[in-house]
């Protein structure tokens, strides 16, 4: 079962559901709506997928025909996207509450990928703090 919800707390969901893929896609409208190089995502069965709470407060924004993106309108924190026409809602694991020890599978649209960050480069890591 996996289990998310916003930064608020406000909203959230449950998967009967695995997480099987885990996909980094740098799309521009991904790097756009989550202000980052790249959105993090796993796909669920839409029949597995349920909201517990706060389904009042989800705003959603239609970034492509038929393909809507889910957000918290307290928050701002964006959930999950779907394309309603399609078996699978995703899922963005930034919102994920389950532990997630699996790694990414995939980098998808790296023809869109922002130009100052490579998946391939190392970096010194900092346990905490911007310094």
């Amino acid at each position: 079962m996996l289990t998310g919800s916003c930064l608020c707390g406000a909203i959230g969901y449950e998967a009967d559901a695995p997480l099987e893929r885990i996909v980094h896609c740098h799309c521009r409208t991904c790097r756009k709506t989550h202000g980052a190089a790249f959105s993090s995502v796993t796909a669920v069965p839409r029949e597995k997928f349920r909201w517990v709470r706060g389904h009042d407060l989800l705003g959603a924004f239609e970034s492509s025909p038929g393909k809507f993106r889910r957000f918290c309108t307290r928050c701002g924190s964006h959930i999950m996207a779907e394309r309603t026409a399609q078996p699978v809602v995703m899922l963005r694991l930034g919102c994920l509450d389950t532990p997630v020890s699996e790694r990414p599978q995939v980098h998808i649209w790296r023809s869109d990928a922002a130009p100052w960050y490579d998946p391939k480069a190392q970096f010194p890591e900092k346990a905490e703090g911007f310094t």
